[in-house]
């Protein structure tokens, strides 16, 4: 839904330009918070206009008090003093309060939005764009947009305030000193324009460079065995040295730009004190102005020129908001390649027939499935052979829609899988891979993967079947013991083990397997071996193996290469048959011999 309102109120033009980047935020994030900016609002105008207070105060001051002698007037006058500081003081914590408030909850909202929406994208977009660069603009963008939109509206409300307050006391006291302050000002507008377009190239790149910066961690982090095992570590520090020191190459050229404006600022305050000083200086000794009024114009014009600067700074700041805004409105407007079904047929929650017929897929220019066709019997096990890089996971990837076909037809029990509505066709489907993906949790919560629908007797079933309680038990807090960062807790024969249980959990008719034995050792493998065999059993089953004896017993085999079915049958017809599948059993066998 915010999504959808930030979306709506995109003008036709430039949607990143930074009128509609400001729309889009008040839209879809901001506008349901009117209540609390507006009380906030308030507060920092009543702070903004005490500095004009303050300055108003000191012609009294000065007139009655320092020059006049009227001894009783320092009470009133320092009381009313003494006032403004208060008032300033609680007005400044409510509206800081409150702002921060808002932007917490605008930052955390655009974190999830963006997590809701990577989630919803195909595996094309995850295979261009690394996992650091996506956790640096869930991340690092969106932070960096909660400072600065909250600096952009305190000084729209406060400093804004202050600064008329101030003017028009100055202005109450003479014009002709107003005028003279400000004389230099239109020399301002071109730099800052610049300024402004130079902070926001250099954030922007910034941004990238940190998203590489992620990049690098995750894979150092992730890659750590090999990386001690080849002795990578200079290597891999060096590749980051370079990247943190474009990193800090940018920072101190946004820095150049940030400071720039407020540095203008004060040259131009500088030539308007002195045109000030020669204009006032002779009325003063000429005796047409009195001090007090001097001095009450010179603190109204020197608290004048603060709020000046940090609205000068504000013009950076949005640059940097609207680098990061730019990166997350891209990254929310980036469209699935799979689109929802077209007709959203549910499938019957039975053993289907899987079919292929003359599928092409291509990555990019490079062909990956030339004319695929085959049938996948329901209720048998069929199995998937053939040398690396002949399409066999691509497979896998179109059953489960991951990814979808340049033409041809993927069936499941005789619906188009692009009929059926995707959360449907994958709790249709079962998967276990040779790299069984665990995540930082319990055992447990591994294998229930957030159900909160099974009771504590089929927990135990599944898990016994799946041989997952025999190493569970032996472990010190047993189920609740945690699997580690990826799994990295377990072996890779009890990560398979917790795999194969979530699969018996799903009971799903349709069951895919991946190399799920490759990897592991004689023992694990003839235990795991098991388990799938088990939860084979009435179910359409495909499977994917290098080692041909595991898939002698099955009930088809289908050999791929290059893209292309060029075999079907059992074991022995497709032995006598003297083709590719006998070639990789004589290589494999004599290997193994």
């Amino acid at each position: 839904m915010r999504r959808a309102l930030a979306r709506d109120a995109r003008p036709v033009d430039d949607p990143y330009s930074s009128r509609n980047l400001i729309v889009r935020l008040w839209h879809g994030y901001l506008k349901r918070h009117t209540g609390t900016v507006s009380v906030a609002a308030f507060f920092m105008v009543v702070e903004g206009s005490t500095l004009g207070l303050l300055s108003y105060m000191l012609a009294p001051l000065f007139d009655r008090v320092f020059v006049g002698g009227e001894r009783e007037a320092i009470w009133w006058v320092g009381g009313a003093i003494f006032g403004i500081f208060v008032l300033r003081a609680i007005t400044l914590v409510i509206s800081k309060t409150l702002l921060t408030r808002v932007a917490q909850l605008t930052s955390t909202a655009m974190q999830v939005d963006m997590l809701r929406h990577l989630l919803m994208l195909d595996l094309a977009f995850y295979q261009k764009n690394p996992p650091g660069a996506l956790m640096e603009r869930v991340q690092g963008d969106t932070v960096a947009v909660q400072g600065v939109w909250q600096a952009i509206i305190t000084g729209a409300g406060r400093d804004a305030v202050s600064l008329v307050g101030l003017l028009v006391v100055a202005l109450l006291i003479s014009p002709v000193w107003t005028a003279a302050a400000l004389i230099g000002v239109p020399l301002l507008f071109l730099p800052v324009l610049l300024a402004q377009r130079y902070i926001r190239r250099k954030t922007l790149q910034m941004r990238v460079e940190s998203g590489l910066r992620s990049t690098r961690l995750d894979e150092v982090f992730h890659g750590i065995m090999p990386i001690k095992l080849n002795r990578m570590e200079d290597y891999q520090l060096s590749r980051f040295e370079h990247i943190v020191g474009r990193i800090v190459t940018m920072q101190i050229k946004k820095a150049l730009g940030n400071s720039a404006i407020p540095a203008m600022i004060d040259i131009v305050s500088g030539i308007g004190f002195l045109a000030v000083l020669l204009i006032g200086a002779n009325e003063i000794t000429s005796g047409q102005r009195t001090v007090g009024e001097f001095m009450s114009f010179f603190t109204a014009m020197a608290l004048a020129f603060q709020p000046l600067r940090r609205l000068g700074n504000i013009a950076g700041y949005w640059q940097t908001a609207a680098a990061s805004l730019e990166r997350i409105y891209r990254l929310l407007d980036t469209e699935p390649a799979i689109q929802p079904p077209r007709r959203n047929i549910r499938p019957a929650n039975q053993p289907p027939e899987i079919r292929l017929e003359d599928v092409h897929l291509a990555y990019g220019d490079l062909p990956v499935l030339r004319g695929v066709s085959f049938t996948a019997e329901a209720g048998r096990t069929t199995a998937l052979v053939g040398p690396s890089g002949a399409g066999k996971s691509t497979v896998f990837n179109l059953l489960t829609r991951l990814v979808e076909p340049q033409s041809g037809r993927v069936t499941i029990g005789g619906a188009e899988v692009s009929d059926i509505e995707t959360d449907m066709l994958r709790e249709q489907i079962s998967v276990v891979t040779q790299d069984a993906a665990l995540f930082d949790e319990t055992i447990r919560e591994n294998v229930l993967l957030g159900r909160t629908d099974i009771d504590e007797a089929r927990l135990h079933d599944v898990l016994e079947a799946a041989h997952v309680m025999p190493f569970a038990r032996l472990l010190p807090r047993g189920l609740e013991t945690p699997a580690g960062p990826r799994g990295s807790g377990l072996s890779g024969g009890q990560r398979q083990r917790v795999a194969i249980a979530r699969a018996l959990l799903r009971d799903a008719p349709v069951l895919l397997l991946d190399e799920a034995t490759s990897a592991l050792d004689a023992q694990s493998e003839l235990l795991v071996q098991e388990a799938l065999e088990r939860l084979s059993q009435g179910r359409t089953t495909l499977v994917i193996a290098h080692r041909l004896a595991t898939v002698r017993s099955v009930d088809r085999i289908v050999v791929m290469d290059g893209g292309r079915v060029v075999e079907v049958g059992t074991h022995d017809e497709l032995l006598g048959n003297g083709g590719l599948y006998t070639q990789l059993c004589r290589l494999q066998f004599q290997d193994d011999g």
